[in-house]
């Protein structure tokens, strides 16, 4: 109907109207009927009140620009209201989280993943609906890891202490501080994980820690004080320099025993006043050897000429014994049970800091209860490690290789703080004078807190309670490698 309109008006009417309906021509094809109605209503409303009959043909030409130009006002502002009813996008639809991996079914307290749990309400008179599983969320592909070969690691440990505190809680890791030593005895530095290798029952571990930052020391001093009066003066005058050779961080546990161990204090700090103070009670005279004496009744002599015994060869009989023979009294030297009982002292201490034993003795040992074997496998199992500082006879030259010889029958072994050493991956220095005592102080403790750390997942069962020996090689000629010969597992690392 509206098109036939326009071309009635072209058609019959005067110029004027057709001149309008020319310049709609072009919009009302694109836009809305009733923008070109409203428009073209304006325009000839505008025409017929003027009154085309008023004006002369020559001024039609006039009047239809101005039709022409409000024609087009009204259009060009429509066309933005039009623009502005843009239809508005709807807010994106709530989608439910991706399933979890390897999760098939809801997850159920108690039970886990799977179907649903059947309710005494359900019957089985039909097969059970059950939800269609969504498809698990796409996982990004790893590439396969190629296994070492048995005699060489390519990946490089986690080093420093975080990772050693990672690696703590599984129950297959093995720590392992070693000290390594130039033929001159300094130490070794600036090593790298590429230069140790570990074998544990002569099996290659893979290295998962490797640390050389310092560790916080849990230090127990263990002074024996059955040596000679001489030598206990030495030892009393070098206690100032314990405290010197310990930093902050540490903490220090004081033991002594003549007859049996005896605990002066428990584990406190370092560099507190407690330290020396406790150290200076701890001081003893000595014991100096016991002489028998001749002029006992009860002694081998029974003749005694001027307060001496003959010569048997010239008594009758070719003796003079009468009532028993002439046995030397032996001196106590408990030297196991006092390291057992720091041994157990430590054993408390946070896993995170180093356990010390620093033993300053002549090494004898008599009348323990404990055995040592019963002492090296608490050591060994609790990871604690021996130091000691040889003094008296085992401190001079030479002493401490012919201490270590034992006569059998005779139960008194000269020098045993060797062994303790050695078994737990610790270190000793002999010494004879009071400066040699004092350096030894420092020398240790420097050398307990600045090891490497070895870390590694032993491959052996944790179930069982079998000795694993530890073989710590370096690839560096020339070199004395010190660290713990083996390991008891312990219940501890199960917790």
């Amino acid at each position: 109907m509206f098109a036939g309109l326009l071309a009635w008006i072209e058609a019959t009417c005067a110029p004027l109207p057709r001149l309008i309906v020319c310049g709609l021509r072009p919009f009302w094809r694109v836009l809305p009927v009733s923008a070109v109605r409203s428009a073209l209503r304006t325009a000839l409303s505008s025409a017929l009140r003027i009154g085309e009959d008023n004006f002369a043909v020559k001024h039609w030409k006039a009047i239809a620009p101005v039709a022409l130009l409000g024609i087009g006002l009204i259009l060009a502002s429509g066309i933005p209201a039009q623009q502005q009813q843009a239809p508005v996008p709807d807010a994106p639809t709530p989608q439910a989280p991706p399933p979890l991996p390897g999760v098939n079914g809801p997850i159920t307290p108690g039970v886990g993943s799977g179907e649903a749990p059947s309710t005494p309400n359900s019957t089985s008179t039909g097969p059970a609906q059950s939800a269609p599983a969504q498809p698990p969320a796409p996982q990004s592909q790893e590439p396969a890891v190629q296994q070492p070969a048995p005699n060489s690691q390519d990946a490089p440990p986690e080093q420093g202490n975080a990772a050693v505190a990672t690696f703590r809680v599984q129950v297959n890791f093995v720590q392992v501080p070693v000290t390594v030593k130039d033929s001159k005895g300094n130490l070794v530095s600036g090593l790298t994980w590429r230069d140790f290798t570990v074998y544990e029952n002569n099996t290659r571990e893979t290295l998962r820690v490797f640390s050389v930052d310092p560790e916080p020391l849990s230090i127990a001093f263990v002074i024996d004080q059955t040596l000679p009066s001489n030598i206990m003066a030495q030892v009393n005058n070098s206690m100032g320099s314990i405290q010197g050779a310990l930093a902050p961080y540490d903490e220090a546990a004081v033991f002594t025993y003549t007859n049996g161990p005896k605990e002066w204090t428990g584990f406190t700090g370092a560099q507190s006043a407690r330290l020396p103070a406790v150290l200076s009670l701890a001081q003893a005279t000595g014991s100096d050897p016991i002489v028998p004496d001749p002029s006992d009744p009860f002694s081998a002599c029974a003749i005694s000429i001027n307060g001496n015994c003959p010569d048997p060869n010239l008594q009758p009989g070719k003796s003079t014994q009468t009532i028993g023979e002439l046995n030397l009294p032996k001196d106590v030297h408990t030297l196991n049970d006092a390291i057992l009982a720091a041994a157990k002292e430590l054993s408390t201490r946070p896993k995170d800091r180093r356990r010390i034993i620093f033993v300053i003795s002549d090494g004898k040992e008599y009348g323990s209860k404990a055995t040592w074997k019963e002492v090296v496998r608490y050591l060994q199992t609790n990871k604690i490690a021996v130091y000691g500082t040889l003094v008296g006879d085992s401190g001079r030259w030479g002493g401490e290789w012919v201490d270590r010889i034992h006569i059998p029958f005779t139960g008194v072994y000269d020098n045993i703080l060797y062994r303790y050493t050695v078994a737990t991956g610790g270190d000793y220095y002999a010494e004879s004078a009071v400066s040699g005592i004092e350096r030894s102080y420092a020398k240790i403790a420097s050398e307990a807190r600045d090891q490497y750390t070895l870390g590694y997942l032993t491959s052996e069962s944790f179930y069982d309670d079998k000795f694993r020996p530890i073989d710590v090689r370096v690839d560096r000629p020339n070199v004395t490698v010190i660290a713990k010969r083996g390991y008891y597992p312990s219940a501890q690392d199960y917790k």
